[in-house]
């Protein structure tokens, strides 16, 4: 890949990738709603808490060195709104955008994990069409998005990796912790009171910004 992001970066785009496709209704998002979603608890692994001005600045940078995000400027509206431009570089299917996404966002994973995680995006028969999509994104005439890495100690699947922040290190990692695996088939009430959040927020924005043009229209009779 011609091109290395850094974990902010990867961030970021997971989820404008992700909204677009779990919550289309709300997307592009406004800045402050990135920030929340870059900030979520779930579905996301390692957690983050990065401050606006970070997440602005990763924009920033996703748009002018990589250019796979675009600001949008909504008619009515001085909120500027931003989305991911992955589709003027590659030619992605809905599965492999969500396989994508999720390996954005959570990290190296297995094709079991995937698929459960993929249904809340885009729904997958099993595991075997998984690994016929992760076959695909390695051996894409494109470019190769993926690569598998080796077993882990105690596991008998092994993980796949993205290549967008380039190549992970190929060594036998400890096997990790046990532990009980959320597994969510549709958005969780965490997200869904987030996408009420946003909502919210960007009618305040509205308002703010209807009063003010309101103050203006009333200043000019006075």
């Amino acid at each position: 890949m011609e091109f290395e992001l850094t974990p902010i970066e990867q961030r970021v785009l997971g989820c404008l990738i992700e909204k677009e496709m779990a919550t289309p209704e709300y997307y592009p998002l406004t800045l402050n709603a990135l920030v929340n979603a870059c900030n979520q608890k779930s579905n996301r692994h390692p957690v983050m808490e990065l401050e606006q001005a970070e997440v602005e600045q990763t924009l920033y940078e996703l748009r002018t060195e990589h250019k796979l995000a675009v600001e949008v400027s909504s008619s009515g509206s001085r909120t500027l709104k931003y989305r991911h431009n992955v589709a003027d570089h590659w030619s992605f299917s809905l599965s492999q955008m969500a396989i994508l996404c999720e390996l954005l966002l959570r990290g190296p994973q297995t094709p079991g994990d995937l698929r459960a995680h993929c249904s809340r995006l885009h729904a997958l028969a099993d595991s075997n069409e998984v690994e016929q999509i992760l076959e695909q994104l390695k051996s894409n005439e494109e470019g190769c998005f993926v690569v598998q890495l080796p077993r882990q100690p105690g596991k008998r699947e092994r993980r796949w990796a993205h290549l967008f922040g380039g190549e992970p290190e190929m060594i036998e990692e400890q096997a990790e912790e046990v532990g009980t695996v959320e597994i969510q088939t549709g958005p969780s009430r965490i997200e869904r009171i987030q996408t009420l959040e946003y909502e919210v927020a960007d009618l305040k924005q509205e308002i703010g910004d209807l009063k003010a043009a309101f103050e203006k229209f009333k200043t000019a009779f006075e």
